[in-house]
């Protein structure tokens, strides 16, 4: 990457995390996905803490991911489930979680995150239940406003998603949101978070490079 526009993704990235002060969440800034990772193993996930995620290739961009399947960490794979019964258990361990991982579809420079979901087992634990909610997310996914954040959620985070998950939607064929309501849809619930009830329990880090959808 430029140096040049290293620096710029750093002092945005600062500002950001000013402004995410104000809205009782914490920043973080990483320069790399390796240094992103660093952070992770070395503040938050450290041994014997419990741990859930929602699906996002920047967790698995960064490393992090791959991490936790080697760490001492409790795990809880919310994919493991083979009966009703087994899920709704997995339901409750992660609403107990002393972490829930995710990336955030959008982030406006005023310290909002912006999210999409079909299930909301993604966004709801988001908004209430695990301890912590550390966020991780590219410099690709800042956006100047709420508006411009539902227009990159819909029109450049959801069309690969619905591609990667082979879901049958208008977007996964055309590039672009239909504004459908297929039953493929992944696109049910837009949750915009304009602050942490509970101070310091949402923490983001900002990482200087692109990754993720």
């Amino acid at each position: 990457m430029l140096e040049s526009k290293a620096n710029y993704y750093e002092v945005l990235a600062a500002n950001i995390i000013e402004k995410l002060k104000l809205r009782q969440m914490e920043g973080y800034y990483a320069g790399t996905k390796e240094e992103a990772l660093a952070l992770v193993k070395e503040k938050f996930l450290k041994q014997s803490v419990s741990v859930a995620w929602g699906g996002s290739m920047t967790l698995q961009e960064t490393g992090i991911m791959d991490y936790l399947k080697q760490s001492k960490c409790i795990l809880y794979d919310r994919m493991a489930p083979q009966t009703p019964e087994e899920e709704q258990a997995m339901k409750a361990n992660i609403v107990n979680a002393d972490y829930f991982l995710m990336s955030t579809n959008a982030i406006t420079l005023d310290g909002e995150l912006v999210n999409i979901d079909g299930f909301a087992n993604r966004v709801g634990f988001l908004c209430y239940g695990p301890e912590n909610v550390l966020v991780v997310a590219g410099m690709n996914k800042v956006v100047s406003n709420v508006e411009e954040a539902v227009n990159r959620v819909k029109n450049i985070a959801s069309p690969p998603n619905a591609l990667r998950l082979s879901r049958n939607t208008p977007c996964a064929k055309t590039g672009r949101c239909g504004e459908c309501f297929a039953e493929d849809c992944i696109c049910s619930q837009i949750v915009i978070t304009r602050r942490s009830g509970i101070k310091n329990r949402i923490k983001v880090i900002l990482v200087g490079e692109e990754l993720g959808f």
